[in-house]
């Protein structure tokens, strides 16, 4: 799959992945977990990416994916493919797939 079908099979899941939405101002793990398909191609299945070039998004902060979606939006992190997945996405998404994504265990986690 050449990167512009990979960009096109994204943002259609994507689209598909946003139909549910809550009310409140957290962010929901399950309904992260249903909006993150379209990240899967990337990031990897429960953002565990097996790529170099895709960052393990699996047990990252909370608050950090919520600021860098937020960036990649506002166009303030600068990357096409992120710019294009991240634009479409509402406050209550972000904090979903944040959720979702900072409650997955890392494999760059340290056990105490």
């Amino acid at each position: 799959m050449n990167a512009i079908q990979r960009i096109a099979a994204c943002s259609s899941l994507l689209l598909l992945g946003l139909t549910s939405t809550s009310s409140f101002a957290g962010g929901d793990p399950a309904a992260g977990q249903k909006k993150a398909q379209a990240c899967i191609a990337c990031h990897g299945q429960g953002g565990l990416s097996t790529s170099p070039t895709y960052p393990i998004l699996a047990g990252q902060q909370e608050d950090y994916l919520v600021q860098a979606l937020t960036d990649y939006q506002k166009g303030n992190r600068k990357n096409p493919i992120m710019a294009g997945m991240a634009s479409p996405l509402k406050k209550q998404d972000i904090a979903d797939l944040a959720a979702y994504f900072a409650k997955q265990t890392s494999p760059l986690a340290v056990k105490r």
